[in-house]
């Protein structure tokens, strides 16, 4: 494993093949999977399967216990911050599309400073830096001044930005990032172009092994994960599962976290190919905190107050709450810059005081730099 990268890992897997081996999954392999203190990939695959829909109930009981053993009543709070929604590719299901006419801006560090002054404001101690995908205009120079800037006001900082090499992340690292979130939007390398008609991120391979840069260059935290809505969803769920576990075993000493991002409305409103429906985001949610104790599972604002506060207790360690997803929306909400539409618009008191009256406590940072 130590010359191999994800991709020759991923390279005799057989989409078709693994899809029809979830869907060959029974009753037995489902209560076996359930019986298991740790469950492998396998058991993923059953876990997830339309057998095991009548055993839900068994599958949230038990995320709910192995998340309670690992993580107590706790739920980590964060915050995204828009740099910027210049983009230089060409996502079918993006609002930051390079070809959408949109009105495009990149913040200032005047601007930037203002949109932090009022998160603070809000309670949060860690930030997620988020941009289009745009090395001209947010490049590794423009990225390391606004860490540099807020690393004093913030206890962790992470980034959702372009795909960087290792050198870049190392730079960041240097100046304070905590956590990189980079999304492979989809396993299925097939399709992979049908959706990315042009740009940097049509390249799959190029995508799908940086984790292995982030991991490289030191970065405390990645996460990684699918954009639900393009392809089978019970398929993505396995390679994702596939991807967590190269990386645990080869950089083991990495933290990771796994979002699940459902497709929403935005700017050419490209429609879900695959959708999924609440209940199968619930049954994707709890298979994968029985596969994995450990990992930080996240769901944001583009789920529905009402879904999110009946999920927080059954597999979620991680929310965003008061979320803006254009730049400089917490100083001044501009709909016409946004990358999508969230669904729980809820303030950050309403989602806290939701999260307290189910017995859980809010925790504001994630880590403390004297543990590094």
């Amino acid at each position: 494993m130590k010359n191999q990268s994800f991709n020759d890992l991923l390279e005799p897997y057989d989409w078709d093949q693994v899809t029809q081996q979830i869907y060959d999954k029974g009753e037995r392999d489902v209560i076996q999977a359930l019986s298991k203190d740790r469950a492998d990939l396998e058991d993923l695959k059953a876990l997830v399967s339309p057998a095991a829909t009548p055993y839900l109930e068994q599958m949230a009981q038990k995320s709910q216990t192995i998340t309670q053993q690992r993580f107590g009543k706790t739920i980590r709070m964060y915050v995204p911050l828009y740099l910027s929604n210049y983009c230089s590719n060409g996502c079918v299901y993006c609002g930051f599309n390079a070809k959408n006419k949109i009105p495009r801006k990149k913040l200032t560090t005047e601007e930037v400073l203002a949109e932090a002054n009022q998160i603070i404001k809000l309670g949060f101690k860690s930030i997620l830096l988020v941009t289009g995908e745009d090395q001209r205009r947010c490049n590794t120079e423009y990225l390391k001044e606004i860490i540099t800037l807020l690393n004093p006001m913030f206890d962790t900082i992470s980034i959702e930005v372009q795909p960087m090499d290792t050198e870049d992340y190392s730079i960041l690292k240097e100046v304070g990032l905590h956590a990189v979130y980079v999304y492979q939007e989809t396993y299925h390398q097939k399709s992979y172009p049908d959706y990315h008609a042009f740009g940097r991120k049509r390249d799959f391979k190029y995508r799908l092994t940086t984790p292995e840069r982030i991991a490289e260059a030191g970065v405390h935290k990645l996460g990684f994960g699918a954009l639900l809505g393009l392809e089978e969803w019970r398929t993505e769920a396995f390679f994702i599962a596939l991807h967590l576990s190269y990386m645990e075993k080869k950089h083991w000493q990495t933290q990771y976290s796994i979002s699940f991002p459902r497709l929403r409305p935005h700017a050419g409103n490209f429609p879900p190919q695959f959708p999924i429906n609440d209940t199968e985001l619930l049954k994707l949610i709890c298979a994968f905190r029985i596969f994995n104790p450990y990992v930080e599972l996240t769901l944001s604002t583009r789920e529905s107050a009402f879904y999110r506060d009946n999920l927080l207790s059954l597999g979620v360690t991680s929310m965003s709450a008061g979320s803006k997803t254009e730049p400089g929306g917490y100083v001044k909400e501009n709909k016409e810059l946004k990358q999508f539409e969230i669904e729980d618009a809820r303030s950050v008191e309403e989602v806290v005081s939701a999260i307290n009256e189910r017995g859980y406590e809010v925790v504001w940072k994630d880590w403390d730099t004297v543990l590094a």
